[in-house]
C-alpha cells in the first residue's frame, strides 16, 4: 500500500491523465455502442415463463409491445358514440396509423365489437402496435402519437385523451435524475466544506467519486451487451457509488489533513493516510462488493447483472480513492488545509490536541447510562420495524405513477370505465393435442366465468393449427391486489387441474400479474439462503479482523435491525402511502420483489463500513489497556464524528435520488437513507456502545483453540499509528467524569473531522 501511494504521489500527472483517459475512453465506447438494458423478470420453468415462450413461438403477433389510447367524455359532453365524437376520434386514429413507427391501430369504431367501449359509453380505447419493441422506440416517435391524439381534444370541452403503455412511459422521462445527482453532490460539498474549511480539500472527495462513478456508469452500459442488466442498474450503481465514494475519500482526506497539521510533509501525510485509512477503505469496499456479489447465489440472471454492476461501481470508487486521490492530494499540496490552519501551523508549529467536545461528552454519557440509552434505541428500532411485518412483494406499474402523468391518468380511466382488473388481465395459454384437448379447452371459459373474483372471460381463441389456444381472464380486482394473486393461485392449484383431468391438455397462467407473482415467489423462497450467506460472510470477516465471538454476533444482529427498520420506513411510505403522493412518488402499491435482496446486500456492506471504523478503534484501545469501558469510550469519542459526517453525506446523496422520477430508485434512495441514518445515529453511536459497556470483557472473548487457528489480519483504525514515536508512553486515562476523561496519548492528536 505504501509503495502504491508513493508511486501515485510522485507520478501524479500520469495517474490523473490515466484516469481521465479511462473515463473518456469508456464513455465514448458506451456512447458509440448504445445501451442494451433489459427488465426481463422471466424465470425459466414458471407458468408465466411458459406462456411467454409459447406466445413468442406460436403466436408472435400477440407477443409484441403495444400502447393504449384512452378517451373519456364528462357528463354533459355526450358519449364516445356521439356522431361528432366518433368522427373526431376516428380521424385522429387514422392520423396515428400513418405516423412513422406505427404498425397498426385498432379502435372501437366501424366494427360490431363493443368491448372497447365502457358500459356507460363515456370511455373508449384503441390499441396502437409499434413496429419495434418499446425498449427500441425513440421518445420522439411516441410523443408524435400522443400529440396527435391530444390535438383531437383541443378546444373540445369535457373530452380527455390519455395514453398508457411502455411506449408512453418514454415521454415521461425527465432530466430530474441528473438534478438529483447534482443536489446530492451539492449537499455533500456543503458538509465537506464545513468539515474542512478548504475549498480544495472539499473538491477532492467529490472529484474522486465522480471520476470513479462516471467510469463505472459508462462501463455498465458496455456490460449490458454481454449480460442481462436492468435499466435501473446504472442509476443504482451511481446512487451507491456516490455515497461510498465520497465517504471513502473523506476518511483518507481527513487523515491526510491531520498529518499536515502535525507537521508532516505533503508526501508523508498522503502516504500515511493511504497506508492507514486506505487499508480500512479496502476492507470496507471489499465487504460491500462481496455482499453485492452474494446475489449471485440466487442464480437469477436479472439480479446477476445488478450485482455485477453495483460491485463494479464500488470497486472503481475504491480504486480511485487509493490512486487518483493521492495524486490530487499531491497536486494541491498544503491547500488541503484552510488559510487559517496554514497560518496557525506556520505560527505555532505542529498541533497535538486530545479528543474533546460533544463527541467526548456523548461517549461518557453512554458509558454512564448504557441500560437507559440502549433500551431507548432498541425501542425506536422496534417501532420502525413494525410495518415490515405487513410487507407485500409485487411489482409497481403505471397505476403507481404520479397523478400528473398521462400513463397514470390512462390507467385510472381504464380502471374506472372497465373495472380495476382491466389493467392486469391474465393470459391462459393451452397446449392442445387432439380433439379431446380441444373440446376441454373450448369449454374452459364457461368454467372460468363461475369462479369467484373473475370479472370477464374471453372466448377460447385457437391458432391456425389448433394446437395452441388463448383465453383472456379479467379479474375483478386490481393487478397489485392480494385478491388477484390469490385468484392466480386458485386457477393453478384447483380450477385448471380439474379441467385437465382425462386429457393431455396443459393450461398455463401468464400475464403481467402472474409473472410478477412468480418472480416474487422465487425471490422469497431463496431469500433465507441469501441472507444466511451474507450474514455468515460478514461474521467470518469480523471474526478475522477483531478476533472475537461477540463482535460478529452483535454486528449480525445490528445489520438485521438496520434492514428491518429501514424496510419499515419503505413499507410505510410506498406500500401504505404515507406521504407518497406528497413526495411525488405516486400512489401506494407493493414493494418490488428484488428490493429486499439488493437492499440487504447494500445495507450489509454499508453497515460493515461503520462497524469497521468504530470497533477497530475500540479494539486498538482494548489491546493497549485491557479495559473494556475505556476502549468503548475512547473508540466512540474518536470515531463518532467521522462516522456521523460520513453518514450525513450518504443520507444527502441517497435522499436526493427521490427526485429522480423513478419509483424504484426512489425506494432505494429512501430505504438506504433511512438505514444509514438509523445505523450511524442510533445503532453505531448508541446501541452498539451501550451493549458493549453492558457485556464488558465478554466482547473480546475468543476460545484459545480458535485463536491459534485464525490467520492474523490488521485493519488500521481511525487515529491508529500516528504521532507517537518510539519511547513515548501513553498518558494514563482519567476516570469517567473527571477532566479530560477521554484518553490522549503523548504527542498524539485524535481529533474527529475538523
Amino acid at each position: 500500500m505504501a509503495a502504491l501511494a508513493r508511486w501515485c504521489l510522485r507520478r501524479r500527472a500520469i495517474v490523473i491523465a490515466l484516469w481521465l483517459a479511462a473515463f473518456a475512453g469508456v464513455a465514448v465506447a458506451a456512447a458509440v455502442t448504445g445501451s442494451a438494458y433489459s427488465n426481463d423478470y422471466d424465470i425459466p420453468g414458471t407458468d408465466s415463463s411458459k406462456v411467454s415462450a409459447l406466445l413468442e413461438r406460436r403466436l408472435p403477433e400477440r407477443a409484441g409491445d403495444s400502447d393504449t389510447i384512452v378517451w373519456h367524455t364528462e357528463d354533459g359532453a355526450g358519449t364516445v358514440r356521439a356522431p361528432g365524437m366518433e368522427r373526431r376520434m376516428t380521424a385522429a386514429l387514422r392520423q396515428v396509423a400513418d405516423l412513422p413507427g406505427v404498425a397498426s391501430v385498432t379502435g372501437p369504431y366501424g366494427t360490431d365489437d363493443t368491448s372497447r367501449i365502457s358500459a356507460d359509453q363515456h370511455t373508449a380505447y384503441a390499441t396502437v402496435v409499434f413496429r419495434e419493441p418499446a425498449a427500441d422506440l425513440g421518445e420522439a416517435e411516441v410523443r408524435r402519437v400522443l400529440d396527435t391524439v391530444r390535438s383531437a381534444a383541443s378546444g373540445v370541452r369535457g373530452l380527455e385523451v390519455e395514453m398508457g403503455g411502455a411506449g408512453a412511459g418514454l415521454t415521461e422521462r425527465t432530466g430530474s435524475a441528473h438534478l438529483s445527482e447534482a443536489i446530492g453532490v451539492g449537499v455533500a460539498a456543503v458538509v465537506l466544506f464545513l468539515a474542512f474549511g478548504s475549498l480544495a480539500a472539499t473538491l477532492l472527495p467529490i472529484a474522486t467519486a465522480l471520476i470513479g462513478v462516471g467510469t463505472a456508469y459508462a462501463a455498465i452500459g458496455l456490460l449490458g451487451h454481454a449480460m442481462t442488466i436492468a435499466d435501473f442498474a446504472p442509476m443504482l450503481g451511481m446512487l451507491i457509488g456516490l455515497g461510498v465514494g465520497i465517504d471513502y475519500a473523506l476518511f483518507i482526506v481527513t487523515r491526510h489533513r491531520r498529518g499536515l497539521r502535525r507537521g508532516l510533509s505533503v508526501e508523508q501525510a498522503a502516504q500515511r493516510a493511504v497506508v492507514t485509512s486506505g487499508r480500512a477503505v479496502v476492507f470496507a469496499g471489499a465487504t460491500v462488493c462481496l455482499a453485492l456479489l452474494g446475489m449471485l447465489v440466487l442464480r437469477l440472471s436479472f439480479l446477476n447483472g445488478v450485482a455485477v454492476a453495483a460491485a463494479l461501481t464500488v470497486a472503481l470508487t475504491v480504486a480511485a480513492s487509493l490512486t487518483l486521490l493521492p495524486a490530487l492530494l499531491g497536486l494541491i499540496g498544503m491547500r488541503a488545509l484552510s488559510r487559517r490552519e496554514r497560518g496557525r501551523l506556520a505560527e505555532r508549529g505542529p498541533e497535538a490536541t486530545a479528543t474533546k467536545g460533544l463527541c467526548a461528552r456523548w461517549a461518557v454519557c453512554v458509558e454512564r447510562r448504557p441500560k437507559l440509552l440502549g433500551a431507548a434505541a432498541a425501542a425506536l428500532i422496534a417501532v420502525l420495524a413494525l410495518p415490515t411485518f405487513s410487507l407485500h412483494l409485487g411489482t409497481s406499474d403505471q397505476g403507481n405513477g404520479s397523478s400528473a402523468s398521462t400513463t397514470r391518468r390512462a390507467y385510472d380511466l381504464l380502471a374506472d370505465g372497465f373495472g380495476p382488473g382491466f389493467n392486469g388481465p391474465l393470459t391462459l395459454m393451452g397446449s392442445i393435442d387432439g380433439a379431446d384437448d380441444r373440446m376441454a379447452f373450448t369449454q374452459l371459459p364457461k368454467v372460468l366465468r363461475t369462479i369467484d373474483g373473475v370479472a370477464s372471460v374471453s372466448a377460447a381463441d385457437l391458432d391456425g393449427g389448433g394446437d395452441t389456444g388463448v383465453i383472456t381472464v379479467v379479474p375483478k380486482t386490481a393487478p397489485q391486489s392480494r385478491a388477484t394473486s390469490d385468484l392466480v393461485g386458485r386457477l393453478r392449484a384447483e380450477v385448471l387441474p380439474r379441467a385437465e383431468e382425462g386429457s393431455s391438455l396443459r393450461v398455463y397462467v401468464g400475464g403481467l400479474t402472474a409473472g410478477y407473482d412468480d418472480f416474487a415467489a422465487v425471490i422469497v423462497s431463496k431469500l433465507p439462503l441469501f441472507v444466511g450467506v451474507v450474514v455468515a460472510l460478514g461474521c467470518v470477516l469480523l471474526l478475522l479482523a477483531f478476533r472475537s465471538i461477540g463482535i460478529p454476533i452483535k454486528a449480525a444482529v445490528m445489520n438485521v435491525a438496520a434492514v428491518a427498520s429501514s424496510f419499515g420506513v419503505v413499507v410505510a411510505i410506498f406500500q401504505w402511502g404515507w406521504g407518497s403522493e406528497l413526495l411525488g412518488l405516486g400512489r401506494a402499491g407493493p414493494i418490488e420483489p428484488f428490493l429486499p435482496v439488493i437492499m440487504v446486500s447494500v445495507l450489509f456492506g454499508l453497515s460493515m463500513d461503520y462497524q469497521v471504523f468504530l470497533v477497530s478503534r475500540m479494539y486498538e484501545e482494548w489491546r493497549r489497556t485491557r479495559d473494556n469501558d475505556t476502549a468503548v469510550r475512547v473508540g466512540l469519542a474518536e470515531t463518532s464524528r467521522v462516522i456521523n459526517s460520513a453518514a450525513v453525506i450518504m443520507i444527502a446523496v441517497f435522499s436526493a435520488f427521490v427526485l429522480s422520477g423513478d419509483r424504484i430508485i426512489a425506494m432505494f434512495g429512501i430505504g438506504l437513507a433511512a438505514a444509514v441514518a438509523l445505523d450511524a445515529f442510533v445503532l453505531r453511536t448508541l446501541l452498539v456502545p451501550a451493549l458493549m459497556h453492558l457485556l464488558g470483557g465478554a466482547n473480546w472473548w475468543l476460545p484459545g483453540w480458535l485463536e491459534r487457528l485464525l490467520p492474523k489480519i490488521s485493519i488500521e483504525a481511525e487515529g491508529e499509528g500516528e504521532g507517537r514515536s518510539a519511547g513515548q508512553e501513553p498518558v494514563p486515562l482519567p476516570l469517567p467524569g473527571q477532566p479530560g476523561a477521554v484518553t490522549a496519548r503523548a504527542g498524539t492528536a485524535r481529533s474527529p473531522v475538523p
